[in-house]
Protein backbone atom coordinates (compact mmCIF):
# COMPACT_ATOMS: atom_id res chain seq x y z
CA UNK A 1 0.00 0.00 0.00
CA UNK A 2 1.32 3.50 -1.00
CA UNK A 3 -0.58 5.66 1.07
CA UNK A 4 0.32 4.66 5.13
CA UNK A 5 -1.47 7.04 6.48
CA UNK A 6 -3.50 10.44 5.92
CA UNK A 7 -3.27 13.93 7.86
CA UNK A 8 -6.00 16.64 6.80
CA UNK A 9 -4.95 20.43 7.81
CA UNK A 10 -7.02 23.41 8.97
CA UNK A 11 -5.50 26.12 7.23
CA UNK A 12 -6.09 29.77 8.93
CA UNK A 13 -5.20 32.81 7.95
CA UNK A 14 -3.41 34.69 10.90
CA UNK A 15 -6.45 36.68 12.40
CA UNK A 16 -8.49 32.93 12.35
CA UNK A 17 -5.60 30.95 13.47
CA UNK A 18 -6.31 30.55 17.52
CA UNK A 19 -9.75 30.96 17.42
CA UNK A 20 -9.94 27.79 14.62
CA UNK A 21 -7.45 25.97 17.42
CA UNK A 22 -9.73 26.36 20.30
CA UNK A 23 -12.67 25.94 18.50
CA UNK A 24 -11.37 22.48 16.92
CA UNK A 25 -9.32 21.33 20.54
CA UNK A 26 -13.10 21.15 21.95
CA UNK A 27 -15.45 19.65 19.10
CA UNK A 28 -12.23 16.57 19.05
CA UNK A 29 -11.66 16.46 22.75
CA UNK A 30 -8.00 16.77 22.03
CA UNK A 31 -4.78 18.31 23.35
CA UNK A 32 -2.07 20.59 21.25
CA UNK A 33 0.99 19.72 20.62
CA UNK A 34 4.05 22.16 20.77
CA UNK A 35 3.78 24.40 17.94
CA UNK A 36 6.46 24.69 15.43
CA UNK A 37 7.29 26.02 12.34
CA UNK A 38 8.24 29.52 11.43
CA UNK A 39 6.73 31.51 14.10
CA UNK A 40 4.75 28.67 15.37
CA UNK A 41 2.75 28.03 12.31
CA UNK A 42 2.20 24.48 12.84
CA UNK A 43 0.19 22.28 15.56
CA UNK A 44 -1.11 18.72 15.66
CA UNK A 45 -4.74 18.23 17.46
CA UNK A 46 -3.58 15.32 19.84
CA UNK A 47 -6.05 12.89 20.55
CA UNK A 48 -6.65 11.15 23.80
CA UNK A 49 -7.04 7.86 21.90
CA UNK A 50 -5.85 7.06 18.93
CA UNK A 51 -2.52 8.19 16.56
CA UNK A 52 -3.08 11.97 15.59
CA UNK A 53 -4.62 12.54 11.86
CA UNK A 54 -5.63 16.11 12.11
CA UNK A 55 -3.67 19.88 12.11
CA UNK A 56 -3.58 22.93 12.05
CA UNK A 57 -1.46 25.49 9.90
CA UNK A 58 -1.13 29.03 9.90
CA UNK A 59 -1.08 30.74 6.17
CA UNK A 60 0.41 34.20 5.09
CA UNK A 61 -1.83 34.20 2.08
CA UNK A 62 -5.26 33.76 0.85
CA UNK A 63 -8.46 32.78 2.92
CA UNK A 64 -7.57 29.71 4.15
CA UNK A 65 -9.28 26.15 3.26
CA UNK A 66 -8.14 22.38 3.67
CA UNK A 67 -5.04 20.71 2.49
CA UNK A 68 -4.18 16.71 2.81
CA UNK A 69 -0.55 15.16 3.89
CA UNK A 70 -0.04 11.51 2.00
CA UNK A 71 2.16 9.52 4.47
CA UNK A 72 4.50 7.30 2.45
CA UNK A 73 7.67 5.33 2.65
CA UNK A 74 9.31 6.54 -0.47
CA UNK A 75 8.18 10.27 -0.79
CA UNK A 76 10.44 10.96 -3.94
CA UNK A 77 8.90 7.48 -5.66
CA UNK A 78 5.31 8.75 -4.99
CA UNK A 79 5.98 12.35 -6.16
CA UNK A 80 7.35 10.72 -9.64
CA UNK A 81 4.08 8.85 -9.55
CA UNK A 82 2.00 11.64 -8.76
CA UNK A 83 3.68 13.42 -11.67
CA UNK A 84 2.70 10.97 -13.82
CA UNK A 85 -1.08 11.07 -13.52
CA UNK A 86 -0.79 15.29 -13.78
CA UNK A 87 0.25 16.41 -10.70
CA UNK A 88 2.80 19.26 -10.30
CA UNK A 89 5.30 20.01 -7.17
CA UNK A 90 5.69 23.85 -5.76
CA UNK A 91 8.06 23.03 -3.38
CA UNK A 92 10.26 20.60 -2.00
CA UNK A 93 12.61 19.87 0.83
CA UNK A 94 13.92 16.64 2.98
CA UNK A 95 11.11 15.05 4.25
CA UNK A 96 8.59 16.93 2.15
CA UNK A 97 7.20 17.41 -1.48
CA UNK A 98 4.28 19.70 -1.98
CA UNK A 99 1.88 19.69 -4.93
CA UNK A 100 -1.07 20.92 -7.02
CA UNK A 101 -3.52 17.96 -8.33
CA UNK A 102 -4.38 18.11 -11.80
CA UNK A 103 -7.65 20.65 -10.41
CA UNK A 104 -5.23 23.00 -8.08
CA UNK A 105 -5.72 21.18 -4.96
CA UNK A 106 -2.71 21.50 -2.72
CA UNK A 107 -1.79 18.30 -0.84
CA UNK A 108 2.04 17.31 0.84
CA UNK A 109 3.68 13.92 0.44
CA UNK A 110 5.43 13.10 3.74
CA UNK A 111 7.01 10.28 5.67
CA UNK A 112 5.56 7.24 7.73
CA UNK A 113 6.26 7.10 11.30
CA UNK A 114 4.44 4.21 12.24
CA UNK A 115 0.44 5.37 12.73
CA UNK A 116 -1.69 2.54 12.68
CA UNK A 117 -4.34 3.61 15.53
CA UNK A 118 -7.36 5.29 13.82
CA UNK A 119 -9.56 7.53 16.68
CA UNK A 120 -12.13 6.42 17.84
CA UNK A 121 -16.11 8.48 17.77
CA UNK A 122 -16.78 10.49 20.87
CA UNK A 123 -19.60 10.70 22.96
CA UNK A 124 -21.24 13.78 23.79
CA UNK A 125 -23.69 14.99 26.26
CA UNK A 126 -26.53 15.60 23.56
CA UNK A 127 -26.22 11.20 23.87
CA UNK A 128 -25.02 11.63 19.90
CA UNK A 129 -21.65 10.27 19.00
CA UNK A 130 -19.10 12.14 16.42
CA UNK A 131 -15.87 12.15 14.59
CA UNK A 132 -14.03 14.07 12.01
CA UNK A 133 -13.36 11.45 9.81
CA UNK A 134 -13.56 13.20 5.99
CA UNK A 135 -11.74 15.51 3.54
CA UNK A 136 -13.92 16.41 1.21
CA UNK A 137 -12.29 18.43 -2.46
CA UNK A 138 -15.13 20.63 -3.78
CA UNK A 139 -14.17 20.76 -7.57
CA UNK A 140 -14.98 22.72 -10.70
CA UNK A 141 -17.05 20.90 -13.03
CA UNK A 142 -14.68 20.94 -16.11
CA UNK A 143 -11.81 19.74 -13.86
CA UNK A 144 -14.08 16.60 -12.35
CA UNK A 145 -13.73 14.06 -14.49
CA UNK A 146 -9.77 14.59 -14.57
CA UNK A 147 -9.57 15.27 -10.79
CA UNK A 148 -11.40 12.22 -9.72
CA UNK A 149 -9.39 9.88 -12.13
CA UNK A 150 -6.09 11.33 -10.46
CA UNK A 151 -7.24 10.40 -7.00
CA UNK A 152 -8.89 7.11 -7.63
CA UNK A 153 -5.23 6.03 -9.17
CA UNK A 154 -3.05 7.78 -7.10
CA UNK A 155 -4.74 5.88 -3.92
CA UNK A 156 -6.10 3.09 -5.23
CA UNK A 157 -9.19 3.24 -3.40
CA UNK A 158 -12.38 1.82 -4.30
CA UNK A 159 -14.97 4.52 -5.75
CA UNK A 160 -18.46 4.40 -4.57
CA UNK A 161 -21.40 6.34 -5.31
CA UNK A 162 -23.60 8.57 -3.04
CA UNK A 163 -27.39 9.12 -3.02
CA UNK A 164 -26.63 12.71 -4.83
CA UNK A 165 -24.76 12.60 -8.21
CA UNK A 166 -22.48 15.42 -7.58
CA UNK A 167 -20.43 13.41 -5.30
CA UNK A 168 -18.24 10.44 -5.34
CA UNK A 169 -16.54 8.87 -2.39
CA UNK A 170 -13.23 7.06 -2.28
CA UNK A 171 -12.73 4.51 0.71
CA UNK A 172 -9.46 3.52 2.24
CA UNK A 173 -8.56 0.23 3.17
CA UNK A 174 -8.48 -0.58 6.92
CA UNK A 175 -6.24 1.31 9.26
CA UNK A 176 -6.66 4.99 7.62
CA UNK A 177 -8.17 7.82 9.45
CA UNK A 178 -9.70 9.92 6.71
CA UNK A 179 -12.07 8.97 3.48
CA UNK A 180 -12.04 11.23 0.55
CA UNK A 181 -15.39 12.94 -1.03
CA UNK A 182 -14.95 14.68 -4.24
CA UNK A 183 -17.89 17.36 -5.15
CA UNK A 184 -18.74 19.00 -8.16
CA UNK A 185 -19.32 22.50 -7.96
CA UNK A 186 -21.50 23.61 -10.62
CA UNK A 187 -21.67 26.85 -9.56
CA UNK A 188 -18.15 27.54 -9.70
CA UNK A 189 -16.28 29.88 -11.56
CA UNK A 190 -13.87 28.47 -14.40
CA UNK A 191 -10.57 28.20 -13.96
CA UNK A 192 -11.10 28.54 -10.17
CA UNK A 193 -8.74 25.93 -8.27
CA UNK A 194 -10.49 22.49 -6.59
CA UNK A 195 -10.17 23.74 -2.78
CA UNK A 196 -11.42 21.64 0.82
CA UNK A 197 -12.96 21.34 3.62
CA UNK A 198 -13.58 18.59 6.31
CA UNK A 199 -16.51 16.53 7.16
CA UNK A 200 -18.04 14.83 10.69
CA UNK A 201 -19.94 11.44 11.00
CA UNK A 202 -22.90 11.78 13.47
CA UNK A 203 -25.57 10.16 14.87
CA UNK A 204 -27.81 13.14 15.76
CA UNK A 205 -27.02 16.04 13.48
CA UNK A 206 -29.51 18.47 15.22
CA UNK A 207 -27.57 17.42 18.46
CA UNK A 208 -23.79 18.30 16.93
CA UNK A 209 -25.23 21.15 15.46
CA UNK A 210 -26.39 22.78 18.57
CA UNK A 211 -22.81 21.59 20.35
CA UNK A 212 -21.16 23.33 17.74
CA UNK A 213 -23.18 26.44 17.77
CA UNK A 214 -23.09 26.62 21.33
CA UNK A 215 -18.94 26.42 20.78
CA UNK A 216 -19.03 28.90 18.82
CA UNK A 217 -19.66 27.71 15.51
CA UNK A 218 -22.54 29.37 13.10
CA UNK A 219 -24.89 27.58 11.20
CA UNK A 220 -24.66 28.85 7.39
CA UNK A 221 -27.29 26.57 5.90
CA UNK A 222 -29.15 23.32 5.52
CA UNK A 223 -29.52 20.16 3.49
CA UNK A 224 -31.23 16.75 3.95
CA UNK A 225 -28.09 14.83 4.71
CA UNK A 226 -25.75 17.39 5.84
CA UNK A 227 -25.51 20.74 7.81
CA UNK A 228 -22.91 23.72 6.41
CA UNK A 229 -21.47 24.94 9.43
CA UNK A 230 -18.56 27.99 9.82
CA UNK A 231 -16.45 27.80 12.49
CA UNK A 232 -15.29 30.92 14.78
CA UNK A 233 -11.78 30.79 12.77
CA UNK A 234 -14.18 31.62 9.40
CA UNK A 235 -13.68 28.01 7.85
CA UNK A 236 -16.51 25.87 6.27
CA UNK A 237 -17.29 22.57 7.15
CA UNK A 238 -20.29 19.94 7.08
CA UNK A 239 -21.73 17.90 9.96
CA UNK A 240 -23.43 14.92 8.35
CA UNK A 241 -25.63 12.24 9.05
CA UNK A 242 -23.00 9.34 8.18
CA UNK A 243 -22.56 6.99 10.91
CA UNK A 244 -19.40 7.69 12.49
CA UNK A 245 -19.46 4.07 14.18
CA UNK A 246 -19.38 2.29 10.78
CA UNK A 247 -15.87 1.49 9.33
CA UNK A 248 -14.52 4.03 7.14
CA UNK A 249 -13.52 1.05 4.74
CA UNK A 250 -17.08 -0.19 4.30
CA UNK A 251 -19.62 2.12 1.82
CA UNK A 252 -21.41 4.82 3.57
Amino acid sequence: MAIRWTTAFWDYPAEGFESGIAFWLKVTDSALSERRGPGGAFATLLPKAGDPCLRVQRVGEGTGGSHLDLHVDDIEVEAERAIGLGAKVVHGEPGLVVLHSPGGFAFCLVGYHGEAAVPQPLDWPGGQRSRVDQLCIDIPPQAFDHELAFWQTFTGWRQTTTDTREFRRLLPPPGLPLQFLLQRLDLAERGQNATAHMDLACSDIDAETERHVGLGAAEVRRHHWWQVMRDPGGLEYCITRRDPDKDLHAVT
